[in-house]
C-alpha cells in the first residue's frame, strides 16, 4: 500500500499497524480459547450477578448440547430475539459452536416483522425472551418454526407444550456438545437483517471470518488495552451488529468483563458507571448527549475519567457533544466518531484515538480496509479528494452477500467493492466525510428506519391515497420520521389516527411522530416524489421559527 493510493496512511495513528494478522478461527473457537485461558476472570456483570468465563463456558456448552439433541445442525437458521442479558449471549455462542446461523431478531419487532424475517431466513427454531413469546406464538402457523425456547432474566421459565424452558434445558444437559467442523472463511455465522443499500429488508450474510476480522480490527484501534483487565459497558443492543461486534465479540476476544445492561435508564446507567468504572464504552450519540445533560454530572466525573475508549457510531456525532464529553473524561480523543454498516460487520472507519476528532469526519479506514469515492452516475469512476460521490469499501469484514438475494448482492458487491449507497467525500489527508445517509434512510436515535417500511403500512389505511415518509431534523433523535399524507377524496382524519395505526403495526422507533396532510406531493417531471424537497422545506420552517425567537 502506498500513500498516493491510500492517502489515509499518512494520517495513521502510530499505535496501529495498517496490516494485521488475523487468526484462522471461528467465533466459537475464540470463545473457547478465552474460557480456557481466563476461567476465573469475570465475563459478565448483570443486575448484580457476576459470571466468570468458566461459568459462562459451562452454560454455553450445556445449551449447545441441548440444541444439538433437539436436532439443530450446522447451517440451520435459528432466530434469537431478546434484550441484553446473559441468556442471550449464552444462546449466541451455543448456536455458533454448532455451526448454526444466528438470525438476529429485534425484540421491538411486531408480529408481521417477525414473520417476514423468519420466513425469509427459513428459520426452524427461535430462542425468545419469554415476555415476547405471545408475538411469536401468533405467527408460528405462518412460518416454518418447529422449536420455540423461552428465556427470562427476571424469573425462570417453565416449559409448556409449545414453549421449551431455557433454564430447564441448561439443567438437564451436560456440557458436552458435538464437535462441528466449521469453515471460518465460508460458513455463515450471523444473518443480520437490514434495509441494506437498496431499501428492502435483507439478511446480511456475515461469516465467522468477517466477524473475527472486524473484532480484531476494532481491538487494534484501541489505546492501552490490557488483556483480561478491561471492563466494557454494554448498553448498545447486542441484537444489533454494532453491539454484537464491539461489545460481545470484543469482550470475548480480550477476556474483558462486560457490564451488561438490558435497557438505558439514565440514573441507573450513571450509578452503574459509578459502581463498576468501565474502561471501554461504545455507544450512540444520544447516550453521550444524555450523559452530558445529566443534572448532577459533576458527581460522576471521577468515575467517567476511568473510561479510556469511547467509540460513537450508528449516527453522526455532533462536535460539541464530543468536546463536552472529553472534558468529563479528562482527555482529548476519548470519544471518537466512526462509521460502519451491517454489510461490513460493521466498522470500516474511525477517527484515531490519539488526537481530537476531525470536525464532521467519520475518520480514516480501519486496517486492511480500502475505501474510495466513485461517481454517482456509473459507480465506476474513482473521484479525487474533495469531490462528492458514493462511498465504497473493500476489506476482510465485508459481507458474503444477502441471503437468498443474488441480484441485490450483485448490485451492492461489485468487483470486491461494497457500494454503501452513502454519499461522501474525502480530503487530502484521507479522512472521509458522509454528506448524506443512504439516500432516503432515516437514522432516528441510532436506529435505521426505512421510509418504505412505514409507507407500506400507511398504504394499508383505508383513508390514504398517497404517502411519503421522510426523515426531518430532531434535536434529540437526530432525525425522526415524518409522514406526508394525501387523503382520499371526501374523507377526514387526524394525525393521531395515523400515529396509532402505525404504533400497532411496527416497532416503536419506526412510528412517525409527525404527520402532515397535503393536497399533493412534490414530484419530478417523470413522477418521482421529491422526498429531499420535503426535508428542505422542514429545515426552512425550523430555521424560520428559530429566527423569530431570537
Amino acid at each position: 500500500m502506498q500513500v498516493k493510493e491510500m492517502p489515509w496512511l499518512q494520517s495513521y495513528p502510530t499505535y496501529v499497524n495498517p496490516n494485521l494478522d488475523y487468526p484462522a478461527k471461528t467465533l466459537g473457537q475464540m470463545f473457547d480459547e478465552t474460557v480456557e485461558k481466563m476461567p476465573d476472570t469475570l465475563a459478565i456483570i448483570f443486575e448484580g450477578r457476576e459470571i466468570t468465563y468458566k461459568e459462562f463456558g459451562d452454560q454455553v456448552n450445556r445449551f449447545a448440547t441441548a440444541l444439538a439433541d433437539m436436532g439443530i445442525v450446522k447451517g440451520e437458521r435459528v432466530g434469537l430475539m431478546g434484550p441484553n442479558c446473559p441468556q442471550w449471549e449464552t444462546a449466541f455462542f451455543a448456536l455458533l459452536k454448532l455451526g448454526a446461523i444466528v438470525v438476529q431478531t429485534n425484540p421491538m419487532y411486531v408480529e408481521r416483522e417477525i414473520a417476514y424475517q423468519m420466513n425469509d431466513a427459513g428459520a426452524t427454531s427461535i430462542i425468545v425472551f419469554e415476555p415476547l413469546y405471545p408475538r411469536v406464538k401468533n405467527i408460528i402457523q405462518n412460518t416454518s418454526l418447529k422449536n420455540v425456547i423461552g428465556f427470562n432474566f427476571l424469573a425462570p421459565v417453565k416449559s409448556t407444550p409449545d414453549l421449551q424452558s431455557f433454564d430447564e434445558l441448561i439443567a438437564k444437559y451436560e456440557p458436552n456438545p458435538p464437535q462441528v467442523l466449521i469453515d471460518h472463511e465460508e460458513d455463515i455465522a450471523v444473518l443480520q437483517y437490514t434495509g441494506g443499500t437498496t431499501g428492502v429488508s435483507k439478511g446480511v450474510m456475515l461469516t465467522h471470518k468477517n466477524l473475527v476480522c472486524n473484532t480484531i480490527q476494532s481491538i487494534s484501534w484501541s489505546l492501552d488495552l490490557k488483556y483480561g483487565e478491561e471492563r466494557i459497558l454494554t448498553i448498545l443492543p447486542v441484537f444489533h451488529v454494532y453491539g454484537m461486534t464491539n461489545c460481545v465479540n470484543y469482550a470475548v476476544a480480550t477476556a474483558a468483563t462486560q457490564i451488561l445492561l438490558p435497557r438505558f435508564e439514565l440514573n441507573h446507567f450513571m450509578e452503574t458507571i459509578n459502581k463498576y468504572r468501565p474502561t471501554l464504552f461504545p455507544g450512540a450519540p444520544t447516550v453521550y448527549m444524555a450523559i452530558n445533560s445529566h443534572p448532577r454530572i459533576s458527581e460522576y466525573k471521577e468515575s467517567l475519567a476511568a473510561i479510556k475508549v469511547c467509540n460513537s457510531g450508528s449516527a453522526p456525532l455532533p462536535l460539541e457533544v464530543a468536546q463536552k464529553f472529553a472534558k468529563l473524561t479528562d482527555g482529548e480523543g476519548n470519544l471518537v466518531e466512526g462509521y460502519g454498516l451491517s454489510e461490513a460487520s460493521p466498522v470500516t472507519h474511525s477517527n484515531p484515538l490519539d488526537r481530537p476528532n476531525r470536525a464532521g469526519s467519520i475518520g480514516i479506514p480501519f486496517p486492511d480496509t480500502d475505501s474510495k469515492i466513485v461517481d454517482l452516475e456509473t459507480g465506476e469512476k474513482e473521484l479525487p479528494a474533495g469531490e462528492i460521490g458514493e462511498l465504497c469499501i473493500r476489506g476482510p469484514q465485508v459481507m458474503k452477500g444477502y441471503w437468498g438475494k443474488p441480484e441485490a448482492t450483485a448490485e451492492t458487491l461489485r468487483d470486491g467493492w461494497l457500494h454503501t449507497g452513502d454519499i461522501a467525500k474525502k480530503d487530502e489527508d484521507g479522512y472521509f466525510y458522509i454528506i448524506d445517509r443512504k439516500k432516503d434512510m432515516i437514522i432516528a436515535g441510532g436506529y435505521n428506519v426505512y421510509p418504505r417500511d412505514i409507507e407500506e403500512v400507511l398504504y394499508e389505511h383505508p383513508k390514504v391515497k398517497e404517502v411519503v415518509v421522510a426523515g426531518v431534523p430532531d434535536k434529540y433523535r437526530g432525525e425522526t420520521p415524518k409522514a406526508y399524507i394525501v387523503l382520499k377524496p371526501d374523507v377526514e382524519a387526524t394525525a393521531e389516527e395515523f400515529v396509532d395505526f402505525c404504533r400497532s403495526r411496527m416497532a416503536a422507533y419506526k412510528v412517525p411522530r409527525l404527520v402532515e396532510f397535503r393536497s399533493e406531493l412534490p414530484r419530478t417531471i417523470v413522477g418521482k416524489v421529491l422526498r429531499r424537497q420535503l426535508v428542505e422545506e422542514e429545515k426552512a420552517k425550523m430555521q424560520a421559527a428559530a429566527a423569530s425567537q431570537d
